[in-house]
């Protein structure tokens, strides 16, 4: 680990509960494709691996994205927010993000108001 990723995991501001929550973004589109936590663990296996790594809050584990599905993130980039309380995740998504098979968890079609 380079000295900049070893003070970016010293800056972020993990929550009580030991998580920061991840924003994860395509990086060619710029496309919300899930959120997700890390622990400061998660952290550093994601920059160590260069696969993205979350850590399960259902589950009590780590888990890697992909490792079951062959959808891995690989990852472009990191960044903390102004007050290093959430983590932008950027990614070349080797294919769905999303559990569903859906690219995004997120709905892009929907529009507010619409049902």
């Amino acid at each position: 680990m380079t000295r900049a990723n070893a003070e970016l995991v010293e800056r972020a501001n993990f929550g009580e509960d030991g998580l920061l929550p991840a924003i994860v973004q395509e990086s060619g589109s710029g496309n919300v494709l899930m959120l997700a936590w890390m622990d400061a663990e998660a952290l550093r296996r994601t920059i160590d691996g260069g696969l993205v790594t979350f850590w399960s809050r259902s589950r009590r584990e780590y888990w890697r994205k992909g490792d079951t599905s062959g959808n891995h993130l690989v990852l472009t980039a990191l960044a903390l927010d102004c007050d290093s309380d959430a983590l932008l995740v950027t990614v070349e998504p080797v294919a769905a993000a999303c559990h569903t098979g859906s690219h995004s968890c997120f709905d892009a079609d929907r529009e507010l108001g619409s049902a």
